[in-house]
């Protein structure tokens, strides 16, 4: 394998603290959600997750349309929803969905074009086997 790029982001303080990213594009304070108890004044891991995976996924989606010579709308989007979730046991995993809205291709194209960027998306390779990942393609 070719190490083609690596990110370099540093966390203080975990779920209450601060990310920073080594060229510091990224320098912003980290919460807990609303939903976890705190005052969701700040973003959180999941959204860092969410907003990565959303755009690595629409990169994919660009590229194997490309690959068929099909132009994608300005209007296509990923929308990804990260869940954190606790186990009976404890412990906590993440889910994914990804909402995926393919303008001016037919549906079952689109759902192709899906389906094959998932086999490319580093995210999605990247969990494969560990994390839920639900793709719906929407109308």
């Amino acid at each position: 394998m070719k190490r083609l790029y690596t990110a370099q982001v540093t966390a203080t303080g975990g779920r209450n603290g601060q990310v920073k990213s080594s060229d510091g594009i990224i320098d912003m304070p980290v919460r807990l959600p609303e939903g976890l108890g705190g005052k969701g004044d700040a973003t959180n891991p999941e959204q860092l997750f969410a907003a990565g995976y959303a755009a690595c996924f629409q990169s994919a989606l660009q590229l194997m349309a490309g690959k068929q010579k099909i132009r994608l709308d300005e209007n296509s989007t990923v929308t990804a929803h990260v869940s954190l979730d606790q186990f009976e046991d404890g412990r906590f995993g993440l889910a994914v969905q990804l909402d995926v809205k393919v303008d001016g291709v037919e549906k079952a194209k689109a759902e192709e074009l899906v389906a094959q960027a998932h086999e490319v998306c580093p995210y999605s390779v990247g969990t494969r086997g560990n994390i839920d990942v639900k793709l719906n393609v929407l109308e």
